[in-house]
């Protein structure tokens, strides 16, 4: 927790990124999903997992500054190639220590 923890030194802005790509089976599963209704769970699960392995990298990189937490975390989703057939994942905030 780091709620009213007292910030002893600024190590800057780290980041990590992940493209991940769904492929067409799960593509054309959650087409279908979509013309029935409900939830798409092939895609919430690659969501998932292109935010958790974004987060990680960035907290190895904090690590790697001497850091002990990152606050202020940004979470950006943006689809990228010629279809948007792949997921593009950034996780951004400021390296710090805290007591």
């Amino acid at each position: 927790m780091i709620e009213g923890a007292k910030i002893t030194r600024y190590y800057g802005i780290v980041s990590g990124e992940t493209i991940i790509g769904a492929n067409v089976f799960r593509d054309f599963f959650a087409s279908i999903r979509d013309v029935v209704g409900g939830r798409s769970g092939s895609y919430e699960e690659v969501l998932r997992e292109a935010k958790d392995t974004a987060l990680r990298e960035m907290q190895e990189q904090a690590c790697l500054l001497g850091a002990n937490a990152v606050i202020g975390v940004d979470l950006d989703y943006e689809t990228v190639g010629g279809s948007g057939s792949m997921l593009m994942v950034t996780a951004c905030g400021t390296a710090v220590t805290v007591e």
